[in-house]
Order: C-alpha cells, then structure tokens, then sequence
C-alpha cells in the first residue's frame, strides 16, 4: 500500500526531464498519470499553485535496464519556464497503487459496525 511516505522514485522513473523535479511536481505527475493507466485514457491538463500543464499517454511500454511500465510525456509550464518530462510508472509502483483501495463517486462505501 502507498501512502504520502511513499517516494516518488519508488512510483516513476523520469526519462527526460527539461525542468528542475521536485517530489511534489513527480507526485502530481505520477497522480495524474496513474489515472490515465487506470482509465486508459489518452491526456489530462494538470494544474496547480507553481504549475500548469498537460500529461499523455504515449501508449507505449518502455524497458530501461530492470525498469518496465507505460510511458507518459508532460508538457508543463512551471515557475521557472516552460518545460517537458518524459516518464515512466515503475512496475513496483503500479503494484503498490493496485494494492491502494480507491477512492471515488463510485467507490462503495465503507461499512460501519
């Protein structure tokens, strides 16, 4: 199970990256990505206080060295400039979401005692 202890490097693997990472912009990018896995689907914007962008699903799967999982760009305009990150959710990642229960309009309720 993940939780906010969890490091971003344990979630994502950055190919490419033209701006400076913090763990803050890799967990919205991470957050934003899974999503698209899970959905399948093809690009979501992204916002927040110091960043504003678009992340895609390329649709691919890349291997680097011992490293697997679907690939994702990002094109983001962030407090020090435009930039674009390429990246890739980490199997171990993807495992530790899939164990994560998810929370959402359709999620069933919990049940109380």
């Amino acid at each position: 199970m993940t939780d906010e202890s969890t490091p971003y490097w344990v979630l994502l693997s950055v190919l490419f990256s033209s701006v400076p990472l913090t763990p803050s912009l890799a967990m919205t990018l991470h957050q934003a990505a899974y999503d698209l896995f899970r959905r399948d689907a093809g690009s979501t914007e992204v916002a927040g206080d110091v960043l504003q962008g678009r992340v895609t699903n390329l649709r691919k799967h890349v291997v680097l060295g011992e490293i697997t999982g679907p690939a994702f760009e990002a094109d983001l305009d962030t407090e020090r400039g435009k930039g674009r990150v390429r990246f890739l959710l980490t199997r171990q990642g993807l495992d530790l979401m899939a164990d994560r229960p998810h929370v959402g309009p359709h999620s069933p309720k919990p049940l109380l005692n």
